[in-house]
C-alpha cells in the first residue's frame, strides 16, 4: 500500500510504525474472510482491510476523527485473527492500538460514552474497586429492565452471582517448590480475574510448584495494562505495565527469573508487546527483558511436562481457544496436547477461530455483536456434547459461562485437577 506521510509526521515514532504497517498490506482481502465482525455485518468497513483504510486516512491526513471512522474502530474485537490470516505479516495489533490512542486523544465522544469508558478504566484493573462494584450490581440487577442503556443492562447481566474471597495468594511471596527446584518464575496474578475468579491463580500455584518451580508473586505487580490500552488510553496504560516492569526487573536483578507466568491469554499478549510499547522509554531494556520471558501457563507447563497426570476423572473436554492465545501468541497446540495428557478427550468446535466476543471490555461496550458472536460460540461448544469447557483467558471463562449450563474452567484447574490437585469448584454445577 502507498502512503504519503510527510517527514514532519514520520519523526512521531508511532506514525513511524504506522506507516511501516500500512506499507506491507496489498489489499489482498484475505483477512475479510475470518474477521467476524466482517462474517456477521457484511461491511467492508467492519473488515481490517476497510479499517486500515479507515486508519491511513485518518492518519495521513491528520483528521479529527469522524463518528464514521470511529464506529468502525470501536467495532473492532482486537481478536487478531486477520494476523494469522495474512500472508503479508501486516501487524494490525500496533495499527490499530494506534489509531485507538488517536481517536482518544483527537475525538470527543458523547458525555455518556466519555463517563461509561471512565469509570470502566477506573474499575476494572483494580480489584478492590471492581469487587465493589460487582457486589452492587447484584443489588440492582433486580431493576435490569429499567436501564436506559443496552450497555448497562449488559454491565449487570455478566455480573457472576457469587463473588469468591480474597485470595490469600494475592499478596507478594514467595512459594518453595515441592520438587527439587527446576525453576524460578513470577506468577502475574492479573486484575479482573481476581475479583472474578481466584481458583485460576490458586490452581496456577499448586500446579507448578508441583512440578518444581519456586513461585513468586512481586511487591507491585497487578493489572498489565490491557484494558485501558484497548482503550486507546496510553497514560494509563503505560503506567500500570512500567509498575510491572519494575517489580519484575527487581526480581530479575535479585534471585532471578526463568519465566514470568502469565494464565489471562489477553493479559500475556500485551507483556509480550511490552519490549514494543516501551521502545521509545527509559524502560526499554527491562520492558524487552521482561518481555521475552513472558509466558502463557500451558508454555511453561509443556516445556516442564506433566508428571504423575492421572488423579482426574476422564471427562470429554470442550477447548475453546482464546483468541490472545491462538491469534495474539500463536499457542495453538500446547493447551490441547497437555489437557490430552492429562487423560481428558479434547475437542474443538468447528470454527475454533472466530471470537467468542468477550475481548476486553468489548462485551460491555458493543454488547449487541458480542451477544451474536457468544450465541455462535457456544452453539459450537454445545454441539460437541462437552462435559465442560476450558479456557485459558477469564473474559473468555465469563462470556461464555454466562450463556451455557456447560460448567467452565480454566485449563490450570483442570491439569492442576489431573496432576493431584483440588477437584475445580466450577465442576460442581456439571449436570450428567
Amino acid at each position: 500500500m502507498q502512503t504519503i506521510f510527510t517527514p514532519d509526521q514520520l519523526v512521531d515514532p508511532a506514525t513511524a510504525r504506522s506507516n511501516e504497517i500500512l506499507r506491507s498490506c496489498v489489499h489482498c482481502g484475505f483477512c475479510t474472510a475470518t474477521c467476524p465482525t466482517y462474517k456477521l455485518l457484511g461491511d467492508e468497513l467492519d473488515s481490517p482491510r476497510g479499517r486500515i483504510y479507515l486508519i491511513k486516512d485518518m492518519l495521513e491526513n491528520s483528521k479529527v476523527p469522524d463518528d464514521k471512522t470511529v464506529k468502525h474502530i470501536d467495532r473492532c474485537l482486537s481478536c487478531l485473527s486477520c494476523m494469522t490470516t495474512c500472508p503479508s505479516g501486516v501487524h494490525y495489533m500496533h495499527l490499530v492500538d494506534h489509531a485507538r490512542e488517536y481517536i482518544e486523544e483527537n475525538y470527543r465522544r458523547p458525555l455518556f460514552e466519555r463517563v461509561l469508558r471512565s469509570v470502566l478504566a477506573k474499575v476494572l484493573p483494580y480489584p478492590g474497586r471492581f469487587r465493589l462494584v460487582l457486589n452492587a450490581a447484584r443489588i440492582v440487577r433486580p431493576l435490569r429492565r429499567f436501564m436506559p442503556d443496552v450497555r448497562l443492562r449488559a454491565m449487570l447481566d455478566m455480573a457472576p452471582e457469587t463473588i469468591p474471597p480474597v485470595s490469600r495468594n494475592d499478596a507478594p511471596q514467595v512459594f518453595r517448590a515441592q520438587e527439587p527446584r527446576r525453576k524460578r518464575v513470577a506468577l502475574l496474578i492479573g486484575c479482573a480475574q481476581r475479583a472474578l475468579n481466584t481458583d485460576i491463580n490458586d490452581a496456577t500455584i499448586r500446579l507448578l510448584r508441583r512440578h518444581g518451580c519456586e513461585v513468586v508473586i512481586p511487591d507491585g505487580i497487578g493489572c498489565c495494562g490491557a484494558l485501558t490500552h484497548h482503550m486507546g488510553k496510553t497514560t494509563e496504560s503505560h503506567a500500570m505495565a512500567a509498575a510491572n516492569i519494575r517489580a519484575l526487573a527487581a526480581e530479575l536483578d535479585g534471585d532471578g527469573l526463568d519465566a514470568v507466568v502469565i494464565n489471562t491469554s489477553g493479559c500475556g499478549t500485551t507483556v509480550k508487546d511490552y519490549g514494543h510499547m516501551f521502545r521509545n522509554d527509559p524502560l526499554a531494556g527491562d520492558a524487552a527483558r521482561v518481555a521475552k520471558l513472558a509466558r502463557d501457563v500451558t508454555e511453561v507447563m509443556a516445556d516442564l511436562g506433566l508428571k504423575d497426570a492421572g488423579h482426574a476423572e476422564p471427562l470429554r473436554v470442550g477447548y475453546h481457544a482464546a483468541c490472545s492465545l491462538q491469534h495474539g501468541q500463536q499457542i495453538r497446540a500446547a493447551p490441547k496436547e497437555l489437557l490430552t495428557q492429562a487423560g481428558f478427550t479434547v475437542l474443538e468446535p468447528r470454527d475454533s477461530h472466530i471470537c467468542c466476543g468477550s475481548a476486553g471490555t468489548y462485551n460491555l461496550m458493543q454488547p449487541e455483536i458480542s451477544g451474536e458472536l457468544k450465541t455462535r460460540k457456544i452453539e459450537t461448544l454445545e454441539a460437541l456434547e462437552p462435559q465442560v469447557i476450558s479456557a485459558g483467558n477469564i473474559g473468555c471463562m465469563m462470556q461464555i459461562g454466562s450463556g451455557t449450563a456447560v460448567p467452565v474452567v480454566h485449563t490450570a484447574e483442570l491439569l492442576d485437577w489431573a496432576t493431584g490437585g483440588a477437584r475445580p469448584r466450577g465442576l460442581a454445577e456439571r449436570r450428567g
